[in-house]
């Protein structure tokens, strides 16, 4: 394992030694450089410190994992791969994945998941472990959603105007959500029966990577949020 000291270093620097090193990476120091692990893959990146936004921005198959919080637009566009966050994230987590995992054991800002898409059998999914802030999965295509509302406090689990504009994928809350208002272009139910294997192979990574019992994590109500139109904007057109 390589060991890079980043305190002095600014993005394009210490993003030009990730490049050219070898697969696997320690990153101490790190104080909000941007991009880091953008487009990368093969690599294994483990970072102490804060990174900046656009963590792992079209990443293409490394593996990457903060012990601590994160900034705005991790996962930007990621294609393949695996972020892991040991801490908070900020807004726009996740916009417009393709694929690939993001794994978040605390809370995450506004637009999570916010365009986030699927195609054939690149499917990405979104774990957040706390809470979500507003426009969660806006004008989601695709992919996999799970917010779990594992830390107690007086917020509802997601903010102000979840899955607006949401025309693909699924979500997964871990709640009643008697407290959320969803727009009419989606549906809300309780979990199926049938869904909790699927539910429980997403879940099963996550408790391991942070330690959380699988079982317990199940033992409560979820609600499924899918789409309930192919065009939730065909009501704003004369024609369609």
């Amino acid at each position: 394992m390589n060991k890079i000291q980043a305190n002095d270093m600014d993005y394009k620097a210490l993003n030009e030694v990730l490049r050219t090193d070898q697969t696997e990476t320690y990153l101490s120091g790190c104080c909000g450089q941007r991009f880091i692990g953008a487009g990368m893959s093969n690599k294994a990146i483990t970072i102490d410190g804060i990174p900046g936004n656009a963590l792992g921005a079209y990443l293409n198959g490394a593996v990457i994992t903060v012990n601590g919080n994160a900034q705005d637009a991790v996962g930007d566009t990621m294609n393949d791969g695996q972020i892991v966050i040991h801490g908070n994230i900020g807004d726009a987590a996740g916009y417009a994945m393709r694929g690939g995992k993001i794994f978040v054991k605390g809370n995450a800002g506004y637009r999570a998941g916010i365009h986030m898409k699927a195609y054939k059998d690149k499917i990405p999914v979104l774990i957040i472990g706390g809470h979500a802030g507003s426009f969660l999965g806006e004008y989601q295509a695709g992919g996999i959603i799970i917010v779990l509302g594992l830390y107690e406090d007086d917020r509802p689990i997601v903010g102000n105007f979840p899955c607006t504009g949401m025309h693909g994928g699924k979500m997964f809350l871990r709640s009643t959500c008697s407290d959320i208002h969803f727009p009419h272009q989606v549906t809300a139910r309780e979990l199926h029966a049938e869904e909790k294997d699927e539910l429980s192979a997403y879940l099963r990574e996550y408790c391991d990577l942070f330690g959380f019992d699988l079982n317990t994590m199940l033992d409560a109500p979820f609600t499924v949020i899918t789409p309930d139109s192919k065009n939730p904007y065909k009501q704003m057109y004369v024609q369609n």
